[in-house]
């Protein structure tokens, strides 16, 4: 049975709450894991494995880290984002909105695309390919 979006929102609440020890109300669609939240970097491990857990999905690294593109000088030119970069990050992260980020793609605001709203698609996505 595919769970509803409602549904997908509610578990990853639930994991952000514990991981992140923040308060339910604060995890809303648009609240960005690092800014808003206080997500560090070793919290995207216990995430990454709380999500596994709840949805019983597997998570491969590079689906939410694409580290191969920012070390890629193809992709990246003096700390921004190409076209180029861009159009293969949609390709590897269409469940992300990178509108904001395409604005100015420097690469260190690249953790802003990382919100609630993002890991409930992402979650979606792995739920439609099971």
């Amino acid at each position: 049975m595919l769970l509803t979006q409602d549904e997908v929102f509610a578990k990853v609440r639930t994991v952000l709450t514990g991981a992140l020890a923040v308060d339910a109300d604060e995890v809303t669609p648009q609240a960005r894991l690092n800014e808003d939240l206080g997500a560090e970097s070793i919290d995207y491990l216990d995430i990454t494995f709380q999500l596994e857990k709840a949805f019983g999905i597997k998570i491969p690294q590079a689906d939410l880290s694409p580290e191969s593109v920012f070390s890629n000088p193809e992709y990246v030119v003096n700390g921004k984002v190409t076209p180029k970069g861009l159009d293969e990050l949609k390709r590897r992260m269409p469940f992300a909105d990178l509108t904001e980020f395409e604005k100015d793609p420097d690469i260190n605001k690249f953790r802003d695309v990382f919100t609630v709203d993002t890991l409930v698609r992402y979650v979606m996505s792995k739920l439609g390919a099971a």
